[in-house]
């Protein structure tokens, strides 16, 4: 790797308390891995090119991926409604749960309750339950209207996946993508991760990393978060998508016009951004970017494509303040290797009215936003964790950091762990404030 990016990393890494980062780079065609620091505080050991981590959020793609050759296959249909295949499904509003489709799945549109992370056991039955148990899930919006990120979306299609092959979904994925593809070493489990060298999660606490605890999320969200792999092999994933659907010893894993569609937008999300099948996509500089980031318990990382400039970056860290370092680690790269910039979002000035209309504390199922008001006209936001996986040693909430805003109804922090973090203020039809979007997330205001 260049110089200027292991200054880069390893100022990073001593700023925002990573203790471990692997990078993988793609660049027409030439694969480019470093890594830096340890595995683990209390029991260190080198972090290097093949070192697995929890890529959470990142297995969401191939979930989505496994989805689409099953679609291929005719035993799945996007436009399909969820009950086609899963008669029994359910969530607390009958209409959305009947009327909604598995491209409501995969572009996070169906509305309801998105952040569950129940534990339903170890057993092969774990994703049945967690399917069965959303009949309980609340209709946060109206299907289809407003997008925010929907785990328990992705856990539905785990169970598809399950029923279309009559396979557990780890088995499924192991066959369908995992095997093809040469992903020897990536997996679903401590059970399997254990026999590898493996990176565990550290939270902050008083601005120190600790190791967290428990490791993983429960078995029942293995198709959310659940996937285990190296930047090295995450690579070989990135470069299938980058290609024309065939893996590298020839077969055909998927046509040319799937992997198209993975990174079409189907759906707006938020910040300007929209969604595919899984994937989420942008512009910067004229060129778009297919990606995916993913946070487990003290871990983040994100797998960025540029398709058409034959690009791809992995980042992986175990730390969960990781995600500060890899924004600023994917800015260098697609700066140094795609030359384009993502420009600082310009301010504007914002009358006390309008600000004041904010001054509120919003709730979501992870976490509590409150927005209040500062010295100098200032507003600050707090989050506040729920630490609903009773993570140990609990982590400490960041400080309230200033927001500027950049638009009438949307803000940045401006700060501190949150620093670049985005915020969207959404409306009723009557033009009150009901909601604030931060993080993928909708947080209903509470009144006072």
């Amino acid at each position: 790797m260049r110089p200027e990016l292991e200054k880069l990393v390893r100022e990073g890494m001593s700023r925002y308390h990573v203790p471990g980062v692997a990078i993988g780079i793609l660049h027409d065609g030439d694969e480019d891995i470093a890594a830096y620091g340890v595995t683990n505080l209390e029991h260190p050991l080198p972090v290097d090119a093949d070192t697995l981590f929890q890529v959470a959020s990142i297995t969401k793609t191939m979930t989505a991926t496994v989805v689409m050759r099953l679609v291929e296959r005719g035993a799945l249909d996007l436009d399909a409604p969820i009950r086609r295949y899963l008669p029994e499904f359910k969530v607390r509003d009958d209409d959305a749960a009947k009327r909604a489709t598995l491209r409501h799945l995969v572009t996070h549109t169906g509305g309801w309750l998105g952040d569950c992370f129940a534990d339903f056991g170890k057993g092969d039955d774990a994703l049945a339950r967690y399917v069965a148990a959303m009949a309980e899930l609340e209709q946060l919006t109206p299907l289809g209207e407003i997008w925010h990120y929907s785990n328990s979306s992705f856990a539905v299609l785990g169970r598809l996946i399950e029923v279309a092959t009559g396979k557990t979904y780890e088995a499924a994925v192991r066959e369908l993508l995992f095997i093809p593809l040469g992903m020897a070493k990536s997996c679903f489990s401590a059970d399997d991760a254990i026999t590898h060298r493996v990176a565990v999660g550290h939270v902050i606490v008083d601005e120190q990393p600790s190791v967290a605890r428990p490791w993983a999320f429960p078995r029942a969200t293995t198709p959310v978060g659940g996937v285990v792999s190296s930047v090295r092999e995450l690579l070989r994933y990135a470069r299938f998508h980058l290609g024309d659907g065939r893996t590298q010893d020839g077969g055909r894993l998927l046509s040319v016009g799937s992997l198209e569609l993975m990174r079409t937008r189907l759906a707006p999300a938020d910040n300007d951004r929209g969604v595919g099948v899984a994937w989420f996509l942008r512009e910067v500089g004229g060129v778009t970017l297919q990606y995916h980031g993913g946070a487990a318990i003290g871990q983040q990382g994100v797998l960025m494509l540029a398709p058409e400039r034959d690009f791809a970056i992995a980042v992986q860290t175990n730390s969960g303040r990781g995600g500060l370092l890899h924004g600023d680690v994917t800015k260098w790269a697609l700066k140094t290797f795609v030359g384009v910039e993502d420009p600082e979002p310009a301010h504007v000035r914002m009358t006390k009215s309008r600000r004041d209309e904010l001054v509120a504390r919003y709730t979501a199922a992870l976490a509590d936003v409150e927005l209040r008001a500062g010295g100098d006209g200032v507003l600050l936001l707090r989050s506040i964790s729920h630490n609903v996986l009773g993570v140990k040693p609990a982590p400490t909430d960041p400080p309230p950091a200033p927001v500027a805003f950049i638009g009438d109804d949307r803000f940045v922090c401006l700060e501190g762990p949150m620093k670049d973090v985005r915020g969207e203020v959404l409306r009723d039809s009557a033009g009150s404030v009901r909601w604030i979007r931060a993080g993928g997330r909708v947080y209903r205001r509470l009144e006072s």
